[in-house]
């Protein structure tokens, strides 16, 4: 609280104040330092003092209890209030200020050219990924199942590396003696695999049935997640399922390993 604030509450002229401020500065029971003010009337300079709570108690320690109780209610409405920045009364101070705000705008910058190269990244990021999401959901919704070899031209994978990988992960195996892929019951319960079952003759003339492994376009839309290094074709030919399809594996269960 200044002096001349103090001045005003307590309705005494700020001469009075200052004499007995600087009284008790002599005595050492007040600290505090005169600091310059312009007067908004006539534009000259004064000198005044700034003091905190217990200084200014003790300044109006001598005045009737009116008027203490009038500065401790100021100074409640002043700690109340939101803190105002400081005017700097010194040209360092001034410069330290100028320095703090340059330095603040220079942070603000930083973090306005992140946010930009953030902005880039998203736009980017959407560019990629917005049409494999369409070609995911248009190949999910499609009515075609694929071989092996046309799932992994799809997903643009090695048709070797592919098949590995369906082994590995339990998608697929082969049962001992036999040379045909056959699917994993839980991933045609699932929907993501069936069986096509064809008929041929050998060389006996002799005509066999045989059943291949297919893959659904909601086993693609799964794939395309989870393989390694797998990106959507965009040339996408579904090929008709017969409407019978996952049915005809329910005579050939996994095997339990």
């Amino acid at each position: 609280m200044s002096s001349r604030e103090i001045a005003t509450l307590t309705g005494s002229s700020h001469d009075n104040v200052l004499k007995t401020i600087r009284a008790l500065v002599k005595k050492g029971l007040v600290s505090g330092n005169e600091t310059p003010y312009v007067h908004p009337q006539n534009g000259q300079t004064y000198q005044e003092f700034s003091l905190d709570y217990r200084n200014t108690m003790v300044v109006v320690s001598g005045y009737s209890v009116e008027l203490r109780a009038r500065i401790i209610d100021r100074w409640m409405e002043l700690e109340a209030a939101p803190a105002t920045p400081a005017i700097p009364q010194t040209y360092a101070a001034a410069l330290l200020e100028a320095g703090r705000l340059a330095e603040e705008n220079e942070k603000l910058a930083a973090a306005s050219a992140a946010a930009e190269d953030r902005a880039k990244l998203s736009e980017r990021y959407l560019a990629i990924a917005v049409p494999k999401a369409v070609a995911l959901d248009r190949i999910s919704t499609s009515d075609g199942s694929y071989g092996l070899q046309e799932a992994a031209k799809i997903l643009q994978v090695g048709p070797k590396a592919f098949v590995q990988w369906l082994r590995a992960n339990r998608w697929i195996y082969k049962r001992p003696g036999s040379t045909n892929n056959l699917g994993y019951q839980d991933k045609i319960n699932a929907g993501y695999l069936w069986h096509k079952v064809s008929t041929y003759e050998n060389s006996s003339g002799e005509t066999k049935t045989r059943d291949d492994v297919k893959i659904l376009p909601k086993g693609i839309a799964r794939l395309a997640r989870e393989v390694p290094g797998a990106a959507l074709d965009s040339d996408l030919s579904p090929v008709p399922v017969a409407s019978d399809a996952t049915a005809n594996f329910r005579a050939h269960p996994e095997p339990a390993s």
